[in-house]
């Protein structure tokens, strides 16, 4: 019998706004398959137009960023994107 164990694929979307189907805008990807090997900047597409359309693809949603609101002027700053959505998928490897 072949030993199968599951293994955990992150997904993290940063959205334009905190609705799941709004415009992704950022994204990385990790995979703790081993199968591939994801870097910053590594694709040109991103993987998904919208959150929802993750999750319509079987990724599971386990954190969203809390809705804090922006202190004056910082709605104007671009050093960080507010709207981060953490999303995974059990895979089984060999």
């Amino acid at each position: 019998m072949i030993d199968q164990e599951l293994r955990q694929k992150v997904l993290v979307l940063y959205l334009q706004t905190s609705a799941l189907d709004s415009p992704v805008i950022g994204w990385s990807q990790y995979d703790g398959t081993g199968r591939r090997l994801h870097m910053a900047g590594d694709e040109q597409e991103r993987p998904y137009d919208t959150g929802l359309a993750a999750l319509e693809d079987g990724w599971r949603l386990f954190q969203v960023s809390q809705l804090t609101p922006h202190t004056p002027g910082d709605e104007f700053r671009t050093g960080y994107l507010k709207y981060e959505f953490f999303f995974e998928k059990l895979l089984r490897v060999e």
